[in-house]
């Protein structure tokens, strides 16, 4: 079989600047699912019930991307950048529609496993086309066009967020997508062009469902684990060997396969490495970030849903605007300089986190929302141009998912372990202050919603604030933590472009 087809972007018949603002448009899809979900949490809890699954409505959607990105970027190399792409969009479309419809906890969890595997495709292969596109001058400009839209949409999106929540229904959060996806599909049917020369190929499904099962088992384990399943149970350890066992197995499978789903040569370049390793810590920074802040704000500081969406705001906006300012950086100063301006931004958010408490206020979380955005700004810019600038054509399509495979893996084991750190809290802090006996996890749901937060005793109120406080500020702990630890791994990035 052929490990490789020779696809090119028709760059005569393809209309550049209709084909990014298509992109573009996609882009915008992934910046609105990241900030409205996250402000409109709370709402959804409280109508939904079950706070004990709150991470897995982020864990799902993270885990199946995760598990699909790899395989969608190898696809995109062999079948061509278009026909990927709008799979995964119209699979995007189908998982928003339905979390929208979405009746229980469950369901919606369900629902955002489907939207996963939509943005396993979306994400790695609009950076990829851009890549194919442009030259590596006009690449570093363009990408901080598409961070830019990640702003753009994303301001936009905490105060639709919250303005849904708070005037209309949380469902429309999920709705939004449906539009601007059915633009973004006609913009890419009509105005890109690929010319693709059809042979077979030996596709590695089999890498991809060993992973699936790996990173599953993992989760589960952190997520649950000291809360549904003990630490020392059987069941914990029969999870711990089949995430090794499916580690070892990938390894293996990976290296055996004809046209694996991730080849391991591109490791070989020490840029690629660093990038994507410091991609999966700033994922976790990420996803702690935005699933808790709005948590803090409405449930610790009292404020409204469209004041949480603020917090998270600032952040949407340090990151384009850090974006567009790296794409110049970068060709003046280098990739590791304007990393290493990114890593010091995400130290700085850290500490603001750190030290944020109820008295604080809304605006010192808004400030270190900020200094998170201009680091992932920087750092993302300047890690997606240095490897779409080190390979080649034919593997720029898995190189370009590898680094946001990582940042996906980041986000998914972060959104696992920094849940399960915020339920083991809480529910100590219950035990601890001798609670009703009815009084459990999800009883912070109603700490979320002013009338559930009404009906709670005052002693039981003011137990449960604290829970919540002594638990997202073990979170904030492990973030600045991370941000340290992203700041030294950029430390050891090449000087030169190139490895």
């Amino acid at each position: 079989m052929e490990a490789h087809t020779s696809i090119t972007p028709n760059q005569n018949t393809s209309k550049r600047p209709l084909v990014l603002a298509s992109i573009m448009l996609a882009m915008f899809l992934a910046a609105i699912e990241a900030t409205i979900v996250s402000t409109a949490m709370p709402s959804i809890v409280a109508a939904l019930g079950g706070f004990s699954l709150y991470s897995w409505v982020f864990s799902a959607y993270l885990l199946t991307n995760a598990s699909t990105v790899l395989i969608f970027g190898k696809l995109s190399d062999l079948f061509g950048r278009k026909p990927i792409f709008l799979i995964g969009i119209s699979l995007f479309l189908t998982g928003s529609l339905l979390c929208g419809f979405a009746t229980s906890m469950t369901t919606l969890i369900l629902f955002r496993f489907l939207q996963g595997v939509g943005a396993g495709a979306l994400m790695p292969i609009a950076s990829t086309i851009v890549g194919d596109l442009y030259t590596k001058e006009e690449r570093a400009q363009i990408q901080g066009y598409l961070s830019s839209v990640w702003g753009i949409s994303a301001v936009t999106g905490p105060a639709l967020g919250g303005f849904f929540v708070d005037y209309l229904n949380w469902r429309y959060v999920f709705w939004m997508n449906l539009p601007l996806g059915l633009l973004a599909i006609i913009g890419v049917v009509w105005f890109f062009h690929e010319n693709v020369e059809k042979k077979r190929h030996s596709i590695d499904f089999a890498g991809s469902a060993i992973l699936m099962v790996g990173i599953s088992s993992l989760m589960v384990l952190l997520v649950e684990g000291g809360i549904g399943i003990p630490w020392q149970s059987p069941l914990a350890v029969v999870l711990l060997v089949i995430f090794g066992t499916c580690l070892i197995g990938f390894y293996i499978q990976e290296k055996r396969a004809l046209d694996p789903m991730m080849p391991f040569s591109i490791w070989e370049y020490r840029s690629i490495t660093i990038a994507n390793v410091t991609s999966l810590i700033t994922g976790m920074i990420l996803i702690g970030v935005s699933s808790y802040l709005p948590a803090f704000v409405q449930g610790v500081m009292g404020m409204s849903a469209t004041v949480a969406g603020f917090t998270l705001t600032t952040m949407s906006i340090g990151w384009p605007v850090s974006s567009m300012i790296a794409g110049r950086l970068l060709l003046k100063i280098g990739f590791r300089a304007t990393s290493l301006i990114g890593g010091v931004a995400l130290v700085v958010g850290g500490i603001f986190f750190f030290f944020l408490s109820p008295d604080k206020g809304p605006v010192w979380a808004a400030l270190g929302s900020f200094f998170i955005g201009i680091g992932m700004g920087m750092s993302t810019t300047s890690f997606i141009v240095s490897i779409q600038s080190t390979v080649d054509w034919k593997t720029r399509g898995i190189a370009t998912a590898s680094n946001m495979f990582m940042r996906s893996i980041g986000s998914a084991i972060g959104a696992a372990i920094l849940g399960g750190v915020l339920n083991s809290v809480i529910q100590n802090t219950i035990q601890e202050k001798q609670l009703d006996e009815s009084v459990t996890i999800d009883t912070v749901n109603q700490l979320l919603d002013s009338e559930g937060k009404a009906s709670l005793s005052t002693r039981t109120q003011v137990a449960l604030e604290e829970a919540l406080t002594l638990g997202l500020h073990q979170v904030y702990l492990g973030l600045l933590v991370l941000a340290v630890v992203s700041l030294i791994l950029i430390l050891f990035l090449p000087k030169g472009e190139k490895t």
